[in-house]
């Protein structure tokens, strides 16, 4: 039996494959065994060119596009039919055969994927998904399966194929197949940015009408580079965030930041603002805030945010940009207000 939760699904149509070539190294139940485990888990593979690395605490970019989001669901090659002949043998038919369709026992795979019995897929349309012979024994290619990163996301609902074949060395030709730039956006939710710690003058506590200065010394903050790979597929995409600029809200609209935008560019030698000296107290920052009145027991949220601009390329020359992305960051303000400052 095969326990199946209802909701409406985007039809998926089938199609050709796409030649790809590259498919890497054929694997069989050791590469592809884990059919047993959630279809949350995908095979594509995260590594950090540039800027991964390093102490500290670091966080998820937020894109400022509030439309986008990650991909919800994907297809990807698990099982070569050695290793699904493997796997049907070893666990007893236990397992998740798409996003949201589970089959335990024997019985469903040999019936489906060795003796060819037709089953019906999760799409909208419940279409036929015709059955194999002896596991498709003897052909070079995978078996593919849906996967969602959060199965309770209702987007994920939209990969409603149960696991099927598709020959080596090619992507299927249908709705939410993996894609370089589906890579890429992946990557973009995988990308690590150290937090925004920003130097300030005075360091604990402000005064009225006098300006904080406001810095980041260079090299605080480099590019990261992230690529996502689908093995045997030969897909790959690298994501790119740049910094490009640091935006203050000074936590009350009684204070006059600077420039009067609240965003402070970099500078070409990577940093931002100008370092406080003795003497420049009469002078106005090129990144700071004055505060015009002061707190009265609760100290102000003063946030500090990294904006980010996201670029990618990808396999077969693709590539393009994505919406840009902020780490946010808060911290506490407290201003005094003096009758008098000695200079």
């Amino acid at each position: 039996m095969f326990a199946v939760t209802s909701l409406t699904a985007i039809a998926l149509l089938p199609g050709s494959a796409q030649a790809i070539g590259g498919g890497g190294t054929k694997g069989g139940s050791d590469d592809h065994g884990n059919l047993n485990a959630s279809a949350t888990h995908s095979q594509i593979v995260i590594t950090y060119p540039k800027g991964g690395g390093g102490s500290g605490k670091k966080g998820n970019l937020a894109s400022i596009d509030p439309n986008w989001k990650p991909p919800a669901c994907w297809y990807e090659p698990v099982f070569t039919p050695e290793g699904l002949k493997s796997f049907v043998k070893s666990s007893g038919g236990d397992g998740d055969v798409g996003i949201h369709e589970y089959w335990a026992g024997t019985g469903l795979w040999t019936d489906h994927y060795r003796d060819g019995k037709a089953e019906t897929n999760m799409d909208d349309a419940s279409s036929t998904a015709p059955g194999y012979k002896r596991y498709n024994t003897g052909k070079d290619g995978y078996f593919w399966r849906s996967v969602a990163p959060d199965e309770s996301d209702p987007d994920s609902w939209q990969c409603g194929r149960i696991m099927f074949w598709q020959d080596a060395d090619q992507v299927p030709k249908i709705p939410h197949a993996p894609t370089p730039k589906m890579l890429a956006d992946y990557a973009y939710n995988q990308v690590k940015v150290p937090e925004t710690k920003i130097e300030l003058k005075p360091e604990t506590k402000s005064t009225v009408n006098l300006p904080t200065w406001i810095w980041l010394d260079k090299g605080t903050f480099k590019d990261v580079v992230v690529r996502a790979a689908l093995p045997h597929t030969g897909l790959w995409a690298e994501t790119t965030a740049k910094p490009v600029s640091l935006h203050l809200d000074p936590g009350t609209s009684d204070a006059e930041t600077s420039p009067a935008s609240g965003t402070c560019t970099f500078n070409k030698d990577g940093s931002i603002g100008t370092p406080y000296k003795p003497g420049d107290a009469d002078q106005t920052p090129p990144c700071g805030i004055t505060y015009l009145h002061a707190t009265n027991g609760s100290p102000y949220q003063l946030k500090a945010s990294i904006t980010w601009k996201i670029s990618w390329k990808g396999f077969g020359g693709t590539g393009g940009d994505l919406p840009d992305g902020t780490f946010e960051t808060t911290q506490d303000m407290n201003v005094q207000e003096i009758q008098a400052v000695n200079r």
